[in-house]
Order: C-alpha cells, then sequence, then structure tokens
C-alpha cells in the first residue's frame, strides 16, 4: 500500500496518542508475530511496532515485510519505532 505524503502526515499525528507498541524481541518475524499483527491492524487501523535492542533483525527489513506480508502502509519509521497503517475491511474508522 502506498501512502501520500499527505496521508503519512495524518497518520504521523494520529499515531503520536499510540502509547503501546507491539514488541519484537530476539526471534526473527514470524508466523505468529504476523498474524498477531493482522490481528491488531483489523481492530486498531494504525498500530506501532517496535523492535527491542535484544533484534538481530534491521528495521527497514523488517518494515518491508510487514507492508509485503500484511499488504499495509508504512507511516513511518523512527528509530526502532515502525507505525503501520492498513484499512480495516469490516469497519474502517480512518478517512484519510
Amino acid at each position: 500500500m502506498t501512502l501520500t505524503p499527505k496521508q503519512r502526515a495524518k497518520l504521523k499525528s494520529l499515531a503520536n496518542h499510540i502509547n503501546n507498541p507491539y514488541l519484537i524481541g530476539k526471534g526473527e518475524l514470524d508466523q505468529n508475530i504476523i498474524e498477531m499483527l493482522d490481528k491488531a491492524l483489523e481492530v486498531h487501523e494504525l498500530i506501532k511496532v517496535k523492535l527491542l535492542k535484544t533484534s538481530s533483525e534491521d528495521v527497514d527489513a523488517v518494515a518491508s515485510s510487514i507492508e509485503k506480508k500484511l499488504g499495509a502502509g508504512i507511516a513511518q519509521k523512527i528509530g526502532r519505532v515502525i507505525v503501520v497503517y492498513r484499512p480495516s475491511k469490516k469497519n474502517p474508522r480512518i478517512e484519510l
């Protein structure tokens, strides 16, 4: 999913209020984590994913993998935090 600069700006402002990111630790981005993120995106549409310092994964590689596997858009990457957006299939709430 490709986001325009205006859409990214709106999503960044909405993401400022998200306090509880989904954490990825030592393990790789496996199927269980993908399923968890998929369910979270269906419910919330906009989530933060944080790679812990113990993770050996690269932030850009994880963002690219999330984008491809979930059909989501990456709104922002700051340090080890990725802001991910995907509209809900059943109940979309965020208007872009």
